[in-house]
């Protein structure tokens, strides 16, 4: 017994005069602009500026392979970036949503932030990092980090479209796959070290038009000290809830602080529930409960003698009405400055 629909189709396609060519289906996936691969790519490269402006990565993903003795920006946020076979380069990349892969490269010089960061069988290497991630090496040697320091204008941007906090940045926590007894594979830079000394501006017309600052007072990610030893005992935890000018108050906090003296240990920005409230703020756990609900925090570290008095007087002239929580202790440890530690057990979830 035949099927009647079988029958129809077949009919219908007897009626169709024979010189009348039959359009194939269009489907929301063919309608995709086409993606050229070679505008995501450096490759083969020697003696030469080259670049993309921003607006020209978009999201994407990025290589960049066998140069020798270039200098290569990137400023634009993009998905994953991966960096093989490169030999004396700088390089700079705007923010990077997922991974930054160095693998085989040696005697280069960077700029870059991301989510994660991997360095494998590479050797003298200076970094300039914001990484949301423990960073990452693997048999090599010889690699430098130092805090990403970085602006320009649309900088700022393209950390949201890449998903990334300025405030999540584990620059100095270095984390060796392959230690060797005896040595150290990985070091800090100097503090004093000036970013231009290390990765200088782009010279050519086009990429001279990004409007490039790497002042510490401009950077985009705020400048912190990271592992390196602190000059005091004393140290303050700071903790600004979300509301409309969080990130604005937490920058001028940090200025107005290092304008005293006084220094960034390190940031981070979290979604915190009620148990974690209970650890980090202790007894005042209840004032600051109903806050939580509003969003993610974020969290100040300071140094310094006198740090937890002179971070009280900015707050309460400077942020008078607005909730911020101040940690009380005067010691590195033990106290509720011990509470900053206790962020690193929390999910972030930004």
């Amino acid at each position: 017994m035949g099927c009647f629909f079988s029958k129809r189709r077949k009919a219908e396609k007897e009626s169709q005069p024979e010189d009348e060519e039959v359009q194939p289906k269009q489907y929301s996936w063919d309608q995709r602009e086409k993606v050229d691969l070679k505008d995501y790519m450096f490759s083969g490269l020697k003696d030469v500026t080259v670049g993309r402006l921003p607006g020209k990565v978009a999201g994407q993903q990025f290589l960049i392979q066998d140069c020798e003795n270039c200098n290569i920006y990137i400023f634009d946020h993009s998905a994953t970036v991966t960096i093989d076979d490169c030999t004396n380069c700088v390089v700079f990349l705007g923010p990077v949503k997922g991974s930054v892969f160095f693998r085989n490269c040696r005697d280069c010089k960077c700029a870059l932030a991301c989510q994660q960061f991997r360095v494998r069988d590479c050797r003298k290497l200076e970094v300039f990092l914001c990484c949301a991630t423990q960073p990452i090496i693997e048999s090599s040697t010889n690699i430098k980090f130092s805090c990403f320091q970085w602006y320009y204008p649309e900088l700022a941007f393209q950390f949201k479209d890449a998903g990334l906090s300025i405030f999540n940045n584990t620059w100095s926590n270095i984390h060796d796959f392959t230690p060797v007894s005896g040595e150290r594979n990985w070091s800090l830079l100097p503090e004093d070290a000036v970013v231009q000394d290390h990765i200088p501006l782009p010279t050519t017309e086009e990429l001279k038009a990004v409007r490039v600052s790497t002042e510490a007072s401009r950077s985009i990610v705020p400048v912190s000290r990271g592992q390196r030893q602190k000059s005091s005992d004393e140290s303050c935890l700071v903790v600004l809830f979300a509301g409309d000018y969080t990130i604005a108050n937490a920058r001028k906090l940090i200025d107005e602080m290092v304008a005293k003296g006084f220094f960034l240990v390190q940031t981070k920005e979290v979604s915190m529930k009620a148990e974690d409230a209970q650890r980090v703020f202790h007894e005042k756990a209840p004032d600051f409960l109903p806050l939580l609900n509003k969003g993610p925090v974020i969290a100040l570290e300071f140094n310094g003698d006198g740090a937890v008095e002179g971070c009280q007087v900015i707050v309460n002239e400077t942020f008078r009405g607005t909730k911020i929580f101040v940690s009380e202790s005067k010691e590195t440890a033990p106290g509720d400055v011990d509470s900053f530690y206790n962020f690193a057990d929390i999910q972030m979830g930004i």
